[in-house]
């Protein structure tokens, strides 16, 4: 996802994406959505948000690793 797509969904949620990294903005918003800030944390098998909106990318990044 890109990053001005995050910002949108931040703003949406009322979040200020101003000056945050995309990782501390995904994070901020699995806050607002009330699941676990998990993102890019290395636990995407562990968490169990299967169905969470940043799961592809999580598990990319893990792999990446």
């Amino acid at each position: 996802m890109k990053l001005s797509e995050i910002k949108a969904i931040a703003l949406s949620l009322g979040i200020n994406p101003v000056k945050t990294g995309k990782d501390d903005l995904i994070r901020a918003i699995q806050r607002a959505e009330g699941n676990f800030a998990c993102f890019a944390t290395g636990v995407a098998d562990e968490c169990g948000q299967h169905t969470c909106l940043w799961r592809e990318d999580c598990i990319a990044i893990k792999s990446e690793a």
